[in-house]
């Protein structure tokens, strides 16, 4: 039923309906919202990123087909290409320099239990700097390889070979 009613409102949407504009962002902000913040942490990137998919499904509002899924997996999508460009754009990785006594705010995954939460945080501080600096940014940051190449200032190979290496020595110390 809820995506029927979003596809109406997104028929309107696409043919300059306010109204339905703002029923849609009624229904569909909180939603979309807390995507943006668990991606950009920050209330304000939150906001912007948040402000500029609204911005672009009214635009696209015709561009939306059926087939591809429901609307709002539609619109989850378009805030987290937004929330990924609000990423790239304020260059976050760099505002947020690595800190060694940064604590990795394990609370944001999902489903671990405290024990869990600080065995990973353990297991995190056992590794090397350069493994746990290219982790921190690459799956905590988001940040694809080449940008943790870009921030870190080494070659691919090496970022790489630090990921694969740390993924291996955190799943050894999770496992024993």
């Amino acid at each position: 039923m809820e995506n029927e009613q979003h596809l109406a409102l997104l028929g309107a949407i696409a043919q300059g309906d306010k109204k339905a504009f703002s029923e849609l962002y009624q229904s569909t902000s909180q939603q979309l919202y807390a995507v943006s913040l668990k991606m950009l942490t920050r209330k304000e990137l939150a906001e912007e990123a948040l402000q500029e998919a609204y911005v672009r499904i009214w635009h696209n509002a015709s561009e939306y087909r059926q087939g591809k899924g429901s609307v709002l997996t539609w619109m989850i999508s378009i805030v987290r290409y937004r929330a990924l460009d609000v990423l790239r754009y304020n260059k976050v990785r760099k505002e947020s320099e690595f800190d060694e006594s940064n604590n990795f705010d394990i609370e944001t995954i999902e489903q671990v239990s405290d024990a869990e939460q600080l065995l990973l945080d353990k297991c995190l501080q056992q590794l090397d700097t350069q493994q746990r600096q290219a982790i921190y940014l690459a799956y905590f940051n988001g940040c694809s390889h080449k940008e943790v190449v870009k921030h870190l200032n080494n070659p691919l190979g090496t970022i790489k070979s630090w990921i694969r290496r740390g993924l291996m020595s955190l799943q050894s110390c999770l496992t024993s």
